[in-house]
């Protein structure tokens, strides 16, 4: 099995801090080698029930200090939205570099049976990334492209 090499700007180091209702949680990790993202795990109190077409918001147990200049991107299980129907309902949810508040999930049951979430059951994902700043550049034209104003659907001339 190849094994990704990571280099010193390829990482980000994270202070977290844990929540008291969270003490327990694993942290968040990557579950390969080339994962993406890190697994988030609920840090509900006792076992939480999501009704259909019912939206709640879940704890994570941890807060970040996101270095200036990155972002977390929240994001979906695939394995839940597609076995479950259950997902994010402000996918990708974006925590900023200065948000210090505990990580919470707004979790909406989209399928057809009631969902169970169990303290420290994998319920999302979280993305650390670097952004950039943008500075406008106002004008009357733009450089075209091939694809031009070809919108929603565009496959190509």
């Amino acid at each position: 099995m190849r094994k990704r090499q990571f280099f010193i700007e390829d990482s980000i180091n994270l202070p977290v801090k844990r929540i008291d209702a969270g003490k327990d949680i694993p942290l968040p990790r990557y579950m390969s080698d080339d994962a993406a993202g890190m697994d988030l795990f609920a840090a509900v109190a006792s076992e939480e029930v999501l009704l259909p077409g019912e939206r709640k918001l879940v704890p994570t147990g941890i807060a970040v200090a996101l270095p200036p200049g990155c972002e977390a991107q929240i994001r979906p299980r695939s394995g839940l939205a597609l076995n479950h129907g259950v997902t994010l309902l402000n996918a990708p949810g974006t925590i900023d570099a200065d948000y210090r508040g505990e990580i919470g999930l707004v979790m909406i049951n989209l399928g057809q049976e009631p969902f169970r979430i169990k303290r420290g059951d994998r319920v999302a994902q979280m993305v650390v990334s670097r952004v950039c700043r943008v500075m406008w550049q106002e004008r009357d034209d733009l450089e075209t492209t091939a694809r031009g104003e070809g919108g929603f659907g565009y496959t190509g001339p």
